[in-house]
């Protein structure tokens, strides 16, 4: 019996190829935390890139958990860690609060080894919300996490720096226009092995494009070392505080519900639905990888949504791949050198590749969607203010400005959001009150008593 897509095992030029293409698609949101924080703490130059490094190092430790598994822990899936960047707000709080900023990152640490370890407690536990999750639900979940993802590639197309003279000009925008153009071309007029590393081939194009525009910086590579390791403590033994142990709870609370949806989203796209089982082993390795992460001065690791989208996109299933790029995060994190070359990557031509890999994963949860049964009226109306609800912190950021911040750390994630509110009406709609009430609603959300289609019901027997 030949061996499920996932579990296959491809030749090795592929699989570092098609590995390298995860570690580019995610590379900007494992390192963009460690440099928002250390900037908040003042960090030197040094120590910026020694924190950098061991977050790409940690994120690497925690994808093999993830995809190769030991025992009870890793879902065994194409699934990459890294950095949350749920976190980062409340770790920005924390160093503010903190009155000798060299006890910042100890005090951090401190409660992600806490909140780390009471997510590893609580994940059997936690897994068995996986009922609560039917098509219509995860449907809407995959699309708001691609939609969700989306204003971050348009943020890369504009440039890596908000408040430069160039941020969204024509020539950085032109870049991510062009790098997308190279990726569909890619995809529509060529097969096979070429075809399916589309995504990375399009990021080495769109960034030799970039040269003569002065947008590309080579700078990284010539400053970097050669070889390092991220010391155990080095900013210091693990300080712990209640307040922020409480915070990075919260966090952890988050991060573990968008990893079971982004667990049941990938099951979906690799034809191998996560069963409770699978979500357990899955929230085992998040919070394992995060508790292990600041021995070696990384942040929470939670699993990343991009690489989703390019799984969809380039039908590769196997989780040797992802792991192989899980070997290329401990590489870069062992050799900052190596880490640098992706650093090249001009940001507005992540931002164009971006738009591809994000919009796969909203195309995914489409598809969900379209078996999920939404001829139904109650499904409709799920489906609907789900996406509403998810869709408020995208395009109102402040929406939830009067709220208390612990309260924001879940309120301004459109995906927990929008979770909890499609599991909701998925239990007030299709659960509670008489099972055959309204199973046979085929109506539209604004027009009650008619068909969508428009032709009146027939009227009922007397």
């Amino acid at each position: 019996m030949a061996d499920h897509p996932v579990d296959e095992k491809l030749p090795a030029l592929k699989m570092a190829t098609t590995g390298l293409q995860h570690v580019a698609a995610m590379y900007a949101g494992v390192v963009a935390p460690p440099l928002i924080v250390g900037a908040a703490i003042g960090l030197t130059a040094t120590d910026l890139t020694f924190l950098t490094g061991a977050c790409l190092f940690t994120a690497g430790l925690a994808t093999f958990l993830q995809t190769l598994g030991v025992w009870r822990i890793g879902a065994r899936l194409p699934f990459v860690n890294g950095v949350t960047f749920a976190g980062v707000a409340p770790m920005t709080a924390i160093v503010a609060s903190t009155e000798d900023k060299s006890d910042a990152l100890p005090i951090i640490f401190g409660a992600v080894i806490v909140a780390g370890l009471l997510g590893f407690i609580a994940a059997p536990v936690f897994c068995k919300t996986v009922r609560f999750f039917p098509p219509v639900v995860t449907g809407t979940v995959i699309t708001l996490i691609g939609i969700s993802l989306l204003p971050v590639a348009f943020g890369w197309a504009q440039g890596p720096d908000p408040a430069a003279h160039d941020y969204g000009s024509a020539t950085n925008l032109g870049l991510a226009a062009g790098t997308l153009v190279i990726v569909l071309l890619l995809r529509r007029f060529t097969r096979g092995f070429v075809k399916q590393i589309a995504v990375l081939l399009g990021l080495v194009a769109g960034t030799l494009v970039a040269i003569p525009f002065g947008a590309t910086d080579f700078g990284p590579v010539a400053d970097a070392a050669v070889i390092g390791f991220p010391t155990p403590f080095h900013f210091g033994a693990p300080q712990f505080q209640l307040a922020a142990i409480l915070s990075l709870c919260v966090v952890m609370v988050v991060s573990m519900t968008e990893s079971t949806a982004d667990m049941l989203a990938l099951g979906e796209i690799v034809d191998r639905p996560a069963d409770e089982k699978t979500i357990a082993a899955g929230l085992r390795a998040d919070t394992l990888g995060s508790a292990i992460s600041p021995l070696f001065n990384g942040f929470m690791c939670s699993a990343f949504a991009q690489n989703i989208g390019l799984v969809a996109m380039t039908r590769i299933r196997s989780r040797y791949v992802v792991a192989a790029g899980g070997g290329f995060l401990v590489l870069m994190g062992l050799c900052p050198m190596a880490a640098s070359l992706i650093a090249v990557v001009p940001r507005p031509v992540l931002g164009g590749a971006g738009v591809v890999l994000f919009g796969s994963v909203a195309a995914s949860g489409i598809q969900t969607l379209v078996r999920a049964g939404l001829e139904k009226d109650n499904n409709v109306l799920i489906v609907a203010v789900s996406l509403a609800v998810g869709i408020i912190p995208i395009t109102a950021p402040e929406f939830y400005h009067a709220f208390p911040q612990t309260a924001r750390i879940v309120l301004d994630s459109g995906i927990s959001t929008g979770c909890v509110a499609a599991v909701l009406l998925n239990l007030v709609f299709n659960h509670l009150g008489p099972r055959d009430r309204d199973a046979h609603d085929v109506t539209h959300p604004m027009e009650t008593g008619e068909e969508i289609t428009g032709v009146p019901r027939a009227p009922a027997a007397p």
